[in-house]
Order: structure tokens, then sequence, then C-alpha cells
């Protein structure tokens, strides 16, 4: 009877053992998780995304400088009223005609199709010390809200 209480005892504590590790293991990876995600909500855009009635207020705006990031046959399709400049975010020397043409005393208010292009785009000028506002919804968000567009 000893030997079968010794081997009861030795797996208790075994098994004991084994959840505490275990549950250090779930822990670890809970908390590592929970940082990974800490880094995506702290890290705040150095630009603002807008609606389309605050896009609107910007473009009215004369401190600001209106930026089309689309290509130039979706330009030519249809554009925001007071676009100021058409420079192809996809386009290779995006950054060297950005910096080259829009004045940096003007913040800017930028836009694509959809809204992610342009994010790309504010990235690039709010490094190179633009203020930036882009429209979260793009000109597909701007004509569907039934604002005015020119051809």
């Amino acid at each position: 009877m000893t030997v079968g209480f010794r081997l009861s005892s030795f797996f208790s504590i075994f098994a004991a053992k084994f959840q505490i590790i275990m549950i250090k293991k779930i822990l670890f990876t809970l908390m590592l998780g929970f940082s990974f995600l800490s880094l995506f909500a702290q890290s705040e855009q150095p630009f603002r995304s807008v609606s389309v009635n605050e896009f609107e207020i910007a473009v009215a705006d004369t401190s600001y400088v209106v930026l089309d990031v689309r290509m130039p046959v979706e330009y030519a399709e249809g554009h925001i009223p007071g676009t100021d400049y058409n420079i192809d975010v996809l386009e290779d020397n995006f950054k060297e005609e950005a910096l080259k043409k829009l004045p940096k005393d003007k913040s800017v208010a930028l836009y694509c199709r959809s809204g992610n292009r342009s994010k790309t785009a504010a990235r690039i000028l709010t490094e190179n010390g633009y203020e930036v506002v882009e429209l979260a919804k793009g000109y597909l968000g701007w004509y569907d809200a039934g604002k005015p567009i020119e051809k």
C-alpha cells in the first residue's frame, strides 16, 4: 500500500507541476499577444482621416492645397472641384514630384478613389514635413454623398 501511495503522490505532484507549467505558458502567450496588439492600438497615424463633410470644409479653406493621388485617367473621369494637383502615388517619382510641386507653407488635403492609396501618400507627405488630411472614403465616398464633381 505504501508503494501505491508513493506512486499516486508522485503522479499528483507531477500533474500539479505540469498544470503550473501549462498555466505559465498560456499566460505568457496571452501577455505576448496583448503586447503585440497594444503596438497597433498605440500607433497613431501622423495625419487625419476625415469624413466627406470635413474634407469639403478643408477644400474650401485656402490654407489647404487639394491633391488627387489617383492615376491621370481616373482624374480625367471625374475629380473633386478645387483640386489643385494630380500626382499619381503609384508612380515611382511620386515623392519627388510632390515635394517639387506642393507648397510647404500650406496643408494638404488629399484623396484617392477609395481611401487606400491616399493613406500611403499621406504617410509620405507627413514624413516630409507636410500637415495632411485625407478623405477617408476617397472619391467614391464623396460621389456617394452626392457632392459635386468636375470632369
